[in-house]
């Protein structure tokens, strides 16, 4: 090829000569021009870039849309721009400290002087947004050198600008300007303002300076911005729709999980209905890994120091690790990882090819320190449990094993009706963070694909998304209300087996290294519960529902045979009931509907005469009158089809 020509390399695998230089734009365009139209950004060798920057060497490309991560990455980060420039026309003094995108949306920290701005301010700000947006001002790059930049921050009296550029090697600064706005900044950007057609500021809140608690507190504001009006609607209507859906306020209110202050910030308590739910929930999983081979363990809460020191997760990891305790002379650690525990039970025994694949499994507590900003009800805690696995096999054994867990983890999330998006993390070869060998990398990025190919999985390649210790696949579900959640991760590892010494005598009678696969479809068991709380909207389905039918005698006549039906379905193990309490029938309703219980069984004199049950289904209310025999055939085979709807519509 002539060296005035590149190779890019796109997601379907394609390849395509280029002119050196070309820029996105250009790509795009020889694609489509609706492409083009639509582009924000493009990524090269996993580095966003502005749509007319020069491609100059060659690699993967990804012409980043609206639809896509780095599109919206790119939109956000241009949107928190545009929010500093309305802040500026309507506050002159303000100074800014940074603002970068979020997952979703963006936020700019900003120095407001003597002034106070609230909430009531931010629709005036935002109306500033989307005037500004109309001038369809470009977003240019600049580059300059450390004293210019330097020079123009002090003329501005900017402290915060001065302290991040104190920090940076002269010959790597750029500005970008747009309108009358000009910031410090890397990039990328969407090519100019007019695409930001809708704008919402979301909150506001306190924020010191590069997290130190003795400098200023600045005003950090949040805003969220969309290419369509239509789209900031839905999103409008998602968050409202999230509000009565939240895990905490659910939580509370079906029993769950309590936070107690005496026990302990971001340490959960499983009451009784939350603990049937789990318990429910382990069961499920635990009943799938024995039909595939696992075998379970238990491994202890704590461990000495040197098991975490020879896995690298102290002190790599330390500042999100609780602090090691003295033990008779020795460090102990609060586990952050069930994985070295593993590692040490593989060790434990001399291994042979004819042992493997081993598969290890655990619902293990660990401890991680987390930040009280950062802790959210069950979603982001210091005690967890995690649906743990280690599949310890040979090379060979590889690909088969990922596709098994593939297809379990796919089972999982169809039993919960979530739909799967899949990304296949894989290395880039320009980074040199990644640990184990080369042609082991390659083999298994080669064979995850395959595996995917072959099982035909709709899926996205992530270029540098990788572990440090072998490539991924990771399972992004969505919820009912169409939120994205990553979940369940599929890991290749190369490097805990050299760590740990891991061996297993092969057919040649000579030691080889086995590899690792990680497998957790829940992730951890307090993250998943919060988000099928917020899935099901606590209307979970009746195999899972904590407690799963009531009985409701319409008068203290008819107790005794109340406590028959229950009787009969509490035999087989259904979550039975029966509200003896001296209420009025519409009460006793009223009270099951608003505790969720999937079904109500409601006797009376003509049910006992009869031997039948008139039922009522949350939210369906009266389904009809069945003998007792056929309701509890149809309950069972609702429970045992772990069926999403009831079978009586």
């Amino acid at each position: 090829m002539p060296d005035n020509f590149i190779t890019l390399t796109f997601p379907d695998g394609a390849k395509k000569e280029y002119e050196k230089g070309i820029s996105g734009y250009e790509v795009a365009e020889s694609i489509s021009k609706g492409l083009a139209r639509n582009a924000l950004s493009v990524t090269v060798n996993s580095t966003i870039k502005d749509l007319d920057a020069p491609i100059t060497e060659n690699g993967t490309i990804e012409i980043n849309t609206w639809d896509s991560e780095d599109g919206q990455y790119t939109f956000w980060h241009s949107s928190a721009h545009l929010l500093a420039e309305a802040v500026q026309d309507l506050y002159p003094e303000a100074k800014f400290g940074i603002g970068p995108p979020i997952e979703n949306g963006f936020y700019y920290d900003i120095d407001f002087g003597d002034k106070t701005v609230g909430l009531d301010d931010l629709p005036e700000i935002e109306e500033k947004m989307v005037e500004l947006a109309r001038n369809k001002s470009e977003f240019k790059r600049r580059e300059v050198s450390k004293e210019e930049a330097l020079s123009f921050y002090k003329e501005k009296g900017n402290e915060y600008k001065i302290d991040l550029i104190e920090d940076l090697d002269d010959g790597t600064i750029t500005f970008y300007e747009q309108g009358d706005f000009t910031d410090l900044c890397r990039g990328p950007h969407v090519p100019n303002t007019s695409l930001i057609k809708a704008a919402k500021l979301t909150s506001i809140s306190g924020a010191y300076w590069r997290g130190d608690v003795d400098s200023k507190q600045l005003t950090r504001i949040y805003g969220i911005t969309f290419p369509k009006q239509k789209m900031l609607k839905e999103h409008l209507d998602q968050l409202e729709e999230a509000k009565k859906r939240d895990h905490k306020k659910l939580g509370k209110e079906l029993g769950i999980y309590m936070m107690d202050r005496m026990v302990g910030s971001g340490l959960p308590m499983w009451l009784p209905n939350g603990t049937v739910l789990r318990r429910t929930l382990e069961a499920f999983l635990r009943d799938e890994q024995k039909k595939r081979g696992y075998k379970e363990v238990i491994t202890p809460h704590i461990a000495n120091i040197e098991l975490y020191e020879t896995s690298g997760h102290y002190p790599y990891y330390k500042d999100s690790q609780f602090d090691p305790m003295e033990v008779d002379d020795e460090k102990y650690m609060l586990k952050p990882m069930n994985c070295p525990h593993h590692h040490r039970i593989y060790s434990n025994e001399l291994r042979s090819y004819r042992d493997l694949p081993l598969r290890l499994a655990e619902f293990g507590s660990v401890y991680r320190y987390e930040q009280s900003g950062e802790l959210n009800g069950l979603s982001r805690v210091r005690g967890f449990t995690q649906d743990d696995a280690h599949i310890y096999c040979t090379h060979d054994q590889l690909k088969k094993e990922i596709k098994n867990t593939i297809e379990l983890t796919q089972f999982v999330f169809s039993t919960f009706g979530m739909p799967v998006d899949i990304r296949l993390s894989f290395r880039d070869d320009n980074d040199k963070k990644y640990g184990g060998n080369n042609e082991y990398w390659e083999r298994a990025q080669k064979e995850i694909r395959e595996v995917a190919d072959e099982m035909d999985l709709d899926y996205k390649i992530a270029i540098g998304e990788a572990s440090f210790y072998g490539p991924k696949i990771d399972f992004i579900i969505r919820d009912a209300i169409g939120r994205k959640w990553q979940l369940g991760t599929v890991q290749v590892d190369y490097v805990m087996p050299e760590r740990f010494d891991l061996t297993y005598v092969g057919s040649d009678n000579k030691k080889h290294r086995p590899v690792i696969i990680h497998r957790a479809p829940f992730g951890s068991m307090e993250r998943f519960v919060s988000i099928l709380i917020e899935h099901f909207a606590g209307d979970f389905p009746l195999w899972l529902s904590p407690l799963q039918m009531k009985v409701l005698p319409i008068s203290e006549d008819f107790n005794e045979y109340a406590e028959k039906c229950a009787a009969k379905f509490e035999k087989e193990g259904v979550r039975v009931e029966t509200d003896t309490r001296s209420e009025m029938i519409g009460g006793k309703i009223r009270d099951a509907e608003n505790a969720k219980i999937p079904y109500m069984l409601i006797v009376g004199a003509k049910e006992q005469e009869n031997d039948t049950v008139s039922v009522r289904r949350h939210k369906k209310g009266d389904i009809g009158t069945f003998s007792l025999d056929e309701f509890f055939d149809y309950v069972m085979d609702e429970i045992n089809s772990k069926s999403l709807t009831s079978n009586h519509n």
